[in-house]
């Protein structure tokens, strides 16, 4: 294509759920749209995470698409959480079955996208030359998908191979009889670290933070439940848009403390036994009431200690640094039972800090560890890095990194004030991270496509988020996470505190999916209340 600049209506960056419902959208209101897509396949989030054990924490049925009943009816789910390479053929079927692909470049980096205020048009140039320009400009570029690899001192001289989850070989990786290092106990290394532990001759975890985990009580979709899901789709897509988080199912309204201590046990001992996420549900203020969270978190402190055998391992895995469920809360396979093997080493970071990667290993202030293998379970730069990593300039010229500078604003999480037509699907300041991301991506998609389709019916061109509507929803943001225990958590990467040099801002929105749809759909009914919409 050269230098020549591709013309279209509208330019969407990634093709995971966001990009490919996107790409529906815009085509069913006749408009010509492309996908830039940097990797050779669909799926976002599930093309890069390949790592042992990556599987969803929402149950299959509902981590899904429902716009279209086709669609859901004629799916298959093999498992209760489908696994990666399920989630994969699910959103390939939908390119497959939508004819997505041929609107799709794949392996194409977007480099850098500056709005031409004269002609108000987005230009776009990709990292290999190419150039795109279009009236919108649409970022699905997904919550976490910027890897966040630790700057540890002597990384360059590791003799060994070193990889990141969120970067997985797409051959797989074999740790058959290899010594390998685990660093980082989040949703991932949670996953990923009993699946190694069967591989490796010896495994060490290299621990920051401990944190809680439940059972997610994995096993085969049965084919009685999968009729019973079709039949009610319409239902439990209800009752997801109605929900907090986007999950088909209700809160309990009993606070944890207005039952005896006996019905208390009970209660979370059926929702330990039941597994999965829904143990959150269990009281209505357990992330409200830190004296209700208190509850929570000393049950699963014991269970912690009751499943691991050895007391002084128990103990390092026991958090205390934070309530439960204010970090991303972790489901999970025979996690904890993991540290019963004699093959799997615990070492605490913050008791013994790492100090340097060696040729061989990797050493802490107390020992050296031989490892030929290491594996940075290390989450990723969340919601704003991978916005960032395009230089995106807005009008004056003035880039997205100086607006962000000290920590992301937006109108809703769709639009950035000074950057018109450009929509961010789950962007900062959206419900996004804290919800089912499938009952989030089509709120937004949804909310996107209708607003375009009502400029082009007015004959107006652009559309931009102002300052002062901006401002107000920041605040807003704000209040909404203080409502909570969220910010406790103080090395969560909801406050981007992974990150070294991130503001430290609460990045998603915690005022609840339901609440939020209903502002959106207010905006929107309004006029458009908190934007500037221009005629040409």
């Amino acid at each position: 294509m050269g230098e020549a600049e591709r013309d279209l209506d509208a330019v969407v960056v990634g093709a995971g759920f966001s990009g490919l419902y996107m790409l529906h959208r815009l085509r069913g209101l006749g408009l010509r749209a492309a996908v830039l897509e940097a990797g050779d396949g669909v799926g976002g989030t599930w093309y890069w995470n390949r790592y042992p054990g990556a599987r969803c924490d929402s149950e299959s049925y509902y981590y899904s698409y429902s716009f279209d009943e086709d669609l859901q009816q004629e799916w298959e789910w093999s498992e209760r959480y489908p696994g990666q390479p399920e989630i994969l053929r699910y959103l390939d079927h939908v390119a497959d079955r939508f004819d997505l692909r041929r609107d799709i470049r794949f392996g194409t980096r977007v480099a850098e996208a500056a709005f031409d205020a004269d002609a108000g048009r987005w230009r776009l140039r990709t990292t290999d030359g190419e150039r795109f320009t279009a009236r919108f400009f649409i970022t699905a570029v997904g919550c976490l998908s910027a890897a966040n690899v630790p700057d540890i001192p002597g990384l360059d001289s590791f003799r060994g191979r070193w990889f990141h989850t969120g970067r997985w070989p797409h051959e797989g990786v074999d740790f058959t009889g290899l010594r390998v290092g685990v660093v980082g106990t989040g949703s991932t290394g949670i996953q990923a670290i009993p699946v190694i532990a069967e591989q490796a001759r010896h495994l060490t975890v290299f621990q920051r933070t401990a944190n809680y985990s439940i059972p997610a009580r994995n096993g085969p979709m049965e084919a009685a439940f999968q009729r019973e899901v079709k039949d009610g789709y319409e239902a439990i897509r209800r009752t997801q848009r109605a929900s907090t988080n986007g999950h088909p199912f209700d809160v309990s309204e009993r606070p944890a403390l207005s039952v005896s201590e006996e019905e208390r046990r009970a209660v979370y001992e059926a929702a330990w036994e039941r597994g999965g996420l829904r143990f959150r549900a269990a009281f209505a203020d357990l992330l409200t009431s830190k004296e209700a969270n208190d509850t929570a978190s000393e049950f699963l402190r014991a269970k912690i200690r009751e499943i691991v055998r050895d007391p002084a391992t128990a103990e390092k895995l026991v958090p205390r640094d934070h309530p439960f469920a204010t970090k991303r809360p972790p489901i999970d396979t025979d996690y904890f039972e993991t540290y019963n093997r004699d093959d799997v080493t615990l070492v605490d970071v913050r008791e013994t800090p790492i100090v340097e990667i060696t040729a061989d290993g990797l050493r802490t202030t107390a020992e050296t560890h031989a490892l030929d293998r290491l594996v940075f379970a290390t989450g990723f730069d969340a919601l704003t890095g991978p916005l960032l990593a395009m230089d995106i300039r807005g009008t004056g010229g003035r880039t997205l990194r100086e607006k962000w500078a000290e920590g992301p604003r937006t109108y809703l999480g769709l639009q950035v004030a000074g950057f018109p037509n450009m929509f961010t699907i789950t962007g900062p300041g959206s419900p996004s991270v804290l919800t089912n991301m499938p009952t989030s991506i089509e709120q937004h998609v949804d909310w996107i496509a209708d607003c375009i389709a009502h400029l082009r019916e007015r004959g107006l061109e652009r559309i931009e988020a102002t300052e002062e509507a901006e401002r107000a929803w920041g605040e807003h943001v704000e209040e909404a996470a203080h409502a909570t225990l969220l910010p406790l958590a103080a090395t969560s990467w909801y406050l981007g505190a992974n990150v070294p040099g991130k503001p430290r801002v609460f990045l998603p929105y915690a005022g609840g999916f339901a609440a939020y749809a209903r502002r959106c759909a207010e905006v929107a009914e309004s006029g458009y209340e908190g934007f500037i919409r221009t005629a040409p």
